[in-house]
């Protein structure tokens, strides 16, 4: 009953934001209902955000750590940020359309060779005022640590197409971390009804860490590394005892 509930919220949830979308981009104007659908979305499946820190007000490029398939619909729908995802997701019925809708920049991260082509293409996308998040780690992690970063894409701000500060912010599952996580060897499909299925509310912190300019870095692997060290130190700040280790017996 509660997997059939919460998919039937995201169904109405959909269905409330598709029609103005589609009358927003037919007029040519920038479409507000995306990120609406995905802060709908991410109620409807349970899930209760809370912001710590200040999102920087200007332009800008959001890395992040990644535990879950929720963290896109707690991000976006907080900060309106069009995501840089592995471009198989591009092909997922509904869900690469529904993406695509919001702007993603898709990407093939295991082939080097169409590297110009994906700056190329981030870098277009940030000559708009959009925000633009990337999951740095490239996958999800268990939420305890930080797996390292990939800077390749990272080439984009050196130097970045407008004026833009870096935030790196850290997504917060609290106690319940381990079993939000999305572990790599479970199916999608069994993750989502895993969760969907789930018994209470999803609580998850937003820390907005501070922001930093890219300028100020002298290449992409210092621009990952302070970003990673500043997540990190989030992480171990507000580790959570149930998060990062069994309770005794």
């Amino acid at each position: 009953m509660r997997y059939w509930a919460r998919i039937g919220a995201l169904l109405t949830s959909l269905l409330l934001c598709l029609i103005p979308h589609l009358v927003w981009r037919v007029l040519r104007r920038p479409s507000p209902w995306p990120r609406h659908f995905l802060a709908l979305a991410a109620r409807s499946v349970g899930t209760r955000i809370s912001v710590v820190g200040q999102p920087h007000d200007g332009d800008i490029f959001i890395l992040a750590n990644h535990v879950s398939w929720i963290d896109i619909l707690a991000l976006g729908g907080t900060t309106g940020a069009a995501f840089v995802a592995h471009d198989g997701i591009a092909r997922w019925p509904l869900i690469g359309w529904m993406a695509a809708q919001n702007r993603t920049i898709f990407v093939a991260r295991d082939r080097r060779a169409m590297l110009t082509g994906q700056i190329d293409a981030l870098r277009g996308a940030m000559l708009g005022h959009q925000p633009v998040a990337l999951f740095p780690e490239g996958t999800t992690s268990d939420g305890r640590g930080l797996l390292p970063f990939k800077p390749a894409l990272l080439a984009v701000l050196l130097p970045p197409p407008r004026a833009v500060m870096i935030q790196p912010v850290h997504i917060d599952y609290g106690a319940a971390t381990s079993e939000i996580a999305w572990h790599g060897d479970e199916p999608a499909g069994g993750n989502a009804k895993r969760l969907l299925q789930r018994k209470g509310r999803i609580d998850v912190t937003l820390r907005f860490l501070e922001p930093f300019d890219p300028a100020s870095c002298a290449d992409r692997k210092v621009i990952a590394a302070l970003a990673r060290e500043r997540i990190a130190a989030s992480i171990s700040l507000h580790q959570h005892p149930s998060a990062s280790s069994p309770p005794p017996v």
